[in-house]
């Protein structure tokens, strides 16, 4: 039992970003198999018909069923685990993702947003671009999201949150939370 079956998660209201994974053990090699993103969206044509609190519970939901189901099968999870915000709407959305995170139905190594960009690109201020084209490049055969722009396959800026999710597994494993983890997964698989 030297992989097993890790996946990172880049938690937001908008677009919950899933990595999925397999993880030596012994060699700490990563190899993405899968990503994916969920997308809610506010209901703009029911925004004076329903209250907003109502459209923030539907969303939750949605994020909470999504966790659940992308989780099953996976032995850990690394989770970016977002550390507040600018406004009242996106302390709202903190507090919707900080609950799903709650709900995480499998162990989760938690890292800090500096920790993910600092493990994928050496600098805890890599915009997002940045991040993009440090996934694309580190794994070029994970499915993506692009569209092709003069023939030639062209990341599209709805990979940040899957490339935040990839960076968050390579942040984890350099935490003492993980370090305890693994040895305590070698032995009972001894």
């Amino acid at each position: 039992m030297s992989k097993i079956k890790v996946i990172g998660l880049d938690p937001s209201l908008r677009n919950f970003g899933f990595c999925k994974a397999l993880l030596d053990l012994e060699t700490l090699e990563i190899d993405v198999t899968d990503v994916v993103l969920i997308e809610t969206e506010a209901n703009k044509k029911m925004a004076k018909v329903v209250r907003k609190n109502c459209d923030d519970l539907d969303r939750a939901q949605i994020l909470h069923n999504a966790i659940v189901r992308e989780c099953k099968g996976y032995a850990l999870a690394f989770a970016e685990v977002p550390v507040g915000s600018q406004s009242a709407r996106a302390m709202a959305s903190y507090g919707i993702c900080i609950g799903v995170l709650a709900a995480c139905p499998i162990p989760m190594i938690q890292v800090t947003p500096s920790e993910v960009k600092l493990a994928a690109t050496g600098s805890k201020h890599a915009a997002k671009q940045e991040m993009i084209e440090w996934a694309f490049d580190k794994y070029p055969k994970a499915p993506w999201l692009a569209v092709k722009r003069g023939g030639i396959l062209t990341p599209t800026l709805n990979n940040e949150h899957l490339a935040d999710a990839c960076a968050a597994i390579h942040a984890g494993v350099l935490t003492d939370q993980f370090a305890q983890a693994a040895q305590m997964m070698k032995a009972l698989a001894a």
